[in-house]
């Protein structure tokens, strides 16, 4: 279906999970090998990529522990052993599934970014193979933003065949210091590449600077808000992505070549499977609305507190279903399961635990459910939807963020988004005009429980949710980890 899937495609029997930093070689890759597919024999690095929105891994973690997105329990279902509910209220342990299936997934992208590394070092350099590593540095240095992001310090390791069997933690400011430097020896090496989405390029480079940058004061506790802006003025300044006039273009179907969109994991319902959070929230009649071939499973929502903070005329609404829903033919759609009633989505849900004291309606109906990345006509538990780790109204955002930090007029990054959605722009934005735009734009891209961290808004109380302690901003290391390699519970150390 989309030609650029082979970018991703990764071979079957890789495994993702990976319990300790050392495994087996895999056979060499020899150069000719390398030159002839080069993106294909980096496979194993980007494959870990696929299950972030799948088996309660990343964007769990980002979305149901923030104030936007929330995992109700809807009587009989969604309990699930109160997995989703620990995440909203902040009382995760590190036996919690998100907990261990990010540390496995990270991890493994890490270390087949080693053992790639390694192997394209023993050959003689050409400029396919100097490319080649510096774009595996540099995913590998995403890799380890994502776990000093959600573990703070951890094992920081470059090594593939000399790598330590128990490596310790290091400390999250030195390596915060190696990646930022990775990232900025590495990217004048590549080429600028506008026609990839799938695969590392100068834009994906300087966004993940980007976000290095943003969060510096958080990583080091040292901000650096002029270095963030300027990694946003090198995306800005490669020419290559620009705002898509519809706010909700870039999560079309066939998205794969949005000019908003940086870099995405590439979905396909059929050979690239992984993309259904669409099942996760929509009703169990919503396969009436999209003919779909399954039937969805009725559980997460947007807040409606959240829900609320659009504009009425704000276009991004359109990612929502609230109130009467409709087949695709447009008869009202009734909910035997709720006593025949007509299903109908409400901003107001009762609790985040309904059990039977509340009405079959309440139960199954309430909650605004979430659409922004379509859902074609005929959808299939898996949609072919491109998911973008990286777009370009988030550049913008940062853009306008590190000026206001710095003193500045953020007005002039943040209102081309607000103009397209129709709503008044601003003057002189204020940092909590930013945050709450960033939630309006990014909803449900990931980005929510690091920008409330920056802002120092993470533990404070929502819906639900009560007010929780300073070190609920980072993970704990899972036990299965602890139990592999005691090292992982000393102290951390600095990085030699």
């Amino acid at each position: 279906m989309k030609k650029i899937l082979i970018a991703f495609i990764v071979i079957l029997a890789f495994q993702t999970g990976c319990t300790k930093l050392d495994t087996e070689l895999y056979d060499k890759i020899l150069p000719e090998d390398y030159t002839a597919d080069p993106v294909l024999k980096m496979s194993p690095i980007y494959a870990p990529m696929r299950e972030f929105l799948d088996n309660g891994s990343w964007w769990f973690a980002q979305e149901l522990t923030a104030d936007a997105m929330c995992p109700p329990t809807r009587g009989n279902d969604w309990d699930d052993g109160g997995k989703w509910r620990v995440l909203h209220t902040h009382q995760w342990d590190n036996e919690t599934e998100t907990i261990n299936s990010m540390w496995s997934r990270y991890y493994a992208g890490a270390v087949e970014a080693n053992k790639f590394i390694e192997e394209m070092e023993a050959f003689p350099p050409a400029d396919e193979i100097t490319q080649g590593i510096a774009k595996a540095k540099i995913l590998r240095a995403y890799y380890y933003y994502l776990l000093i992001d959600n573990y703070k310090d951890v094992p920081y390791v470059t090594d593939y065949l000399d790598s330590p069997r128990n490596p310790k933690r290091n400390l999250r400011a030195d390596i915060f210091a190696k990646l930022v430097k990775e990232v900025e020896e590495n990217a004048v090496l590549l080429p600028l590449n506008i026609t990839t989405k799938t695969g590392v390029t100068k834009g994906m480079a300087y966004a993940l600077l980007a976000k290095l940058y943003l969060n510096a004061e958080v990583y080091s506790g040292t901000p650096q808000w002029a270095k963030a802006e300027q990694a946003c003025d090198s995306v800005i300044g490669l020419g290559a992505y620009s705002l898509d006039a519809d706010p909700m273009k870039p999560f079309v179907t066939d998205n794969s070549g949005n000019s908003e969109n940086i870099f995405i994991i590439p979905y396909d319902e059929n050979t690239y499977k992984g993309f259904n959070l669409h099942m996760r929230t929509l009703h169990y009649n919503s396969n009436l609305t999209f003919d779909m071939t399954v039937g969805p499973w009725n559980g997460f929502a947007a807040m409606e507190s959240f829900y609320n903070s659009y504009e009425e005329n704000d276009a991004r609404k359109a990612s929502f279903l609230v109130g009467q829903q409709y087949t695709s033919t447009g008869e009202e759609i009734i909910d035997i399961g709720a006593g025949n009633a007509k299903l109908v989505f409400t901003p107001n849900i009762p609790a985040l635990f309904m059990d039977a004291s509340y009405t079959l309606p309440q139960i199954r109906m309430s909650g605004v459910r979430v659409v922004k990345f379509e859902v074609k006509l005929g959808a299939s538990d898996n949609l072919s939807n491109d998911f973008p780790l990286f777009r370009y109204a988030d550049i913008l955002l940062m853009k306008a963020e590190s000026v206001i930090r710095q003193g500045g007029n953020g007005d002039e990054w943040i209102n081309p988004l607000r103009t397209r959605a129709g709503v008044a722009p601003y003057s002189g934005a204020t940092l909590d005009d930013l945050l709450a735009e960033r939630g309006r734009e990014m909803f449900f891209e990931g980005h929510r429980r690091q920008d409330l961290i920056r802002f120092g808004k993470f533990n404070q109380a929502w819906w639900e949710k009560p007010t929780s302690s300073p070190d609920r901003t980072t993970f704990p290391i899972p036990q299965w980890a602890i139990d592999s390699n005691p090292a992982l519970a000393d102290a951390p150390v600095p990085i030699p």
